[in-house]
């Protein structure tokens, strides 16, 4: 699988890693045994993808658990995780990051964290310059390789950059969910990494979704959670339009060669700024295939032929 440099941190990433917050189980439904857990992960690894991206609070910490167990004695698998802030995560304050990045190397088994991210920005008032001061310190101390944020916008970084350089941003984005595009572009420019989480819109670009489709009740996706990807992407009037660019990629993903998800997975990879895509899944077969998209190279023709499709997407048809 091709690799890539986050940004000036001097980790090299697969283009496709491999996103572990189905791994908790807490928002996708009933999760299937430890094991088939586990052996999707390792499935990955096998498949070229280097490097796993967890959360303290993907399964109120099952997810780093299981990711420390699919790692053991591998010592060429990257893992990034995050810390989020209260109430959710164990807080932005200097020293609940602390607590909460030896939480996480316990959690994962390991004596340091390849990627620590910010999961989120603070809302309970504690400065982001604190907590971004924290983070370079941990930098500083071995404890981490590279510190990143996650769903922050243009100001709060440049907030943390005053103090140490943001090696890394993830935000959301897919086909479906052009907002951060040009955020995107402008981190490549300023030398921070991008991965990419939601590329294949939660399921949507798999070509496997249709509108008589249906999930568990404990699954976000069936719109008993109150998240807001669902009002974007899968509520009615939404999802419609949605599954109308899914059916433009079909003819060129057969014509490549491709599955809907790796052609997916490519243009994204394929975008200015993005390091890598995050894809998550707990069945083999999907990973591999997910893996996959790591090795596709599109072509200026077919970019551009993807592009006139995009409008269709829910986020363009609002105006946004």
């Amino acid at each position: 699988m091709r690799t890539a440099k986050l940004g000036t941190s001097g980790l090299e990433l697969s283009v496709v890693g491999f996103g572990a917050w189905e791994a908790g189980g807490d928002a996708w439904g009933p999760n299937p045994p430890d094991d088939e857990v586990i052996a999707a992960m390792r499935t990955a690894i096998d498949a070229g993808i280097n490097w796993i991206d967890t959360a303290e609070v993907y399964g109120d910490g099952v997810s780093e658990r299981l990711v420390g167990r699919a790692v053991e004695g591998l010592s060429d698998v990257l893992i990034a995780t995050k810390v989020a802030p209260q109430p959710a995560g164990s807080g932005f304050r200097p020293e609940q990051v602390r607590t909460a990045c030896t939480g996480s190397l316990g959690k994962l088994s390991i004596d340091h964290i390849d990627l620590y991210q910010l999961h989120w920005p603070d809302e309970t008032g504690v400065p982001v310059e604190d907590t971004w001061g924290v983070m370079a310190s941990l930098q500083d101390e071995g404890l981490v390789r590279a510190i990143g944020v996650s769903n922050f916008d243009q100001s709060l970084i440049e907030r943390c950059e005053a103090i140490r350089h943001v090696d890394s941003l993830q935000p959301e984005f897919s086909m479906l969910h052009l907002d951060n595009r040009e955020l995107i572009r402008w981190c490549g420019e300023q030398g921070t990494g991008v991965v990419a989480y939601g590329p294949l819109a939660f399921g949507l670009l798999t070509g496997a979704i249709g509108l008589n489709s249906t999930f568990h009740d404990r699954d976000w996706r069936s719109g008993k959670s109150g998240m807001d990807s669902y009002e974007e992407l899968f509520a009615p009037g939404r999802i419609e339009r949605s599954l109308a660019v899914v059916d433009g990629l079909r003819p060129i993903a057969q014509r490549l060669g491709l599955t809907v998800a790796q052609l997916a997975l490519a243009w994204v990879v394929h975008q200015p700024g993005v390091t890598a895509a995050i894809a998550g899944s707990r069945n083999p077969t999907h990973v591999r295939e997910n893996a996959g998209a790591g090795d596709t190279e599109l072509d200026d023709e077919t970019l551009r032929e993807i592009e006139e499709l995009i409008p269709l997407g829910p986020t363009f048809a609002d105006g946004r």
